[in-house]
């Protein structure tokens, strides 16, 4: 995750504690030095935060979904007890936080006592979900049981958002499942993926976002997997993602400037950090090499596969990340996540924990490999049949990563 909120806009957010730790990252945006941080992990010290999907079945069809679920039943899905038991492990292993995700979760009829024994052992709880299920009497009960933080799908304004999402009147019901929240005074927020067919729709976006008062939004770029293989053609041209990243930051920081308390994150696209890094060059600002550091002592490893993310399929399968299907490390039923997660005996595992000395292509000389970690290699197993090439989804040029005058 790339929080523009913070990098580019300066702000301190609420979510710093779950992105770097309880004790923070170095305060480089705040300091006039910085020598180092002594809470930097490796990758074998860091804790992932992990995506169970806890049902396939989804009552909607989206375009783009990484799962192909469908409004049906699906056999062998983890029981109750399964369930109870992977949260224990998880909460013995540490981890940062349980995003509990589907499918559509609040499909699955024991979802709020599976959360009422992560949050009675310690374990912080997320909600991913379509938003249509959440009526009143439900945002009541996600406050009541204690989620942290509910993301809610929108894929863009009204027809835009239907289309993307096979259902008439998906809109409407996600506008509702927003509005419930917040008057059940659950902490909820807005999670979109920009593609060709919504990305004209990013201003409208921002200003449902500031009319709604939404305190939070995830922009995620595109990752070709499961359905969305099916539309990998409507993913953004290196312009039109860096247009994207223009219009974002530039709504961000003008709504902070009014006061507006706004946590805003791009996702699935590292190289957003670097980009920022140099807008922020362009611009003057003093803040640039604050920014730089910043990202470099994080990695992009907050969200590297196999590092920062990972991911427990329905029927226990265990991922590097939620779109790395194909790759199963071990299955809980027969192993503990903790110590899957922990097995490097898997050459793509090993690898992902120490990827800089393999990666090749356009990443292996960048000059900012250090602030994005080489961004997401399933892209790169896609499009070149090769985990350790570039991720095709870098937006920067040649001579943007080249050595060039820009400082470093």
């Amino acid at each position: 995750m790339i929080n523009i909120s913070k990098l580019y806009a300066g702000m301190k957010t609420t979510g710093d504690p779950l992105r770097y730790g309880k004790d923070g990252p170095p305060d480089v945006l705040h300091a006039h030095h910085f020598q180092g941080h002594s809470n930097a992990k490796s990758a074998f010290e860091r804790r992932p935060v992990v995506v169970w999907n806890v049902t396939r079945r989804c009552h909607l069809k989206c375009v783009h979904c990484y799962t192909e679920s469908e409004n049906k039943s699906y056999d062998g899905e983890l029981t109750f007890d399964e369930g109870i038991k992977l949260i224990s492990d998880l909460r013995e292993f540490n981890i940062p936080a349980l995003l509990l995700s589907g499918g559509e979760p609040l499909m699955r009829p024991d979802l709020f006592e599976l959360v009422q024994h992560a949050r009675k052992v310690g374990v912080r709880p997320v909600l991913s979900t379509n938003g249509i299920l959440i009526d009143q009497k439900t945002s009541q009960k996600i406050k009541e049981t204690g989620f942290i933080y509910v993301g809610i799908s929108l894929d863009g304004i009204g027809k835009t958002n239907d289309e993307f999402r096979g259902f008439s009147g998906a809109f409407e019901g996600a506008l509702k499942g927003f509005r419930n929240c917040v008057e059940a005074g659950q902490r909820v927020g807005l999670r979109l993926t920009l593609t060709k067919r919504n990305v004209g729709d990013l201003g409208k976006i921002f200003d449902f976002i500031l009319e709604e008062r939404i305190p939070r939004a995830c922009f995620y770029h595109l990752v070709p997997t499961g359905r969305g293989k099916t539309i990998n053609s409507e993913d953004l041209s290196p312009e039109e993602s860096r247009r994207a990243i223009d219009l974002i930051c530039d709504r961000t920081l003008a709504a902070i400037r009014k006061g507006v308390d706004l946590d805003i994150l791009t996702v699935d696209n590292h190289v957003d950090g670097p980009y920022i890094y140099l807008k922020l060059l362009q611009e003057g600002s003093p803040r640039a090499e604050e920014v730089r550091k910043l990202l470099e002592w994080n990695g992009g490893g907050a969200a590297s596969s196999g590092v920062g993310i990972g991911c427990v399929g329905p029927t226990g399968d265990v991922f590097p990340d939620q779109f790395w299907r194909e790759v199963i490390l071990g299955n809980i039923r027969t192993k503990p996540f903790s110590n899957i997660w922990l097995d490097t005996s898997n050459q793509l595992m090993a690898g992902l924990k120490d990827r800089i000395p393999l990666l090749i292509g356009k990443c292996k000389s960048c000059r900012f490999l250090k602030m994005c970690g080489g961004s997401l290699r399933v892209r790169a197993m896609r499009c070149f049949n090769d985990p350790w090439m570039h991720d095709p989804a870098c937006y920067l040029s040649d001579s943007e990563i080249s050595t060039s005058e820009i400082p470093l």
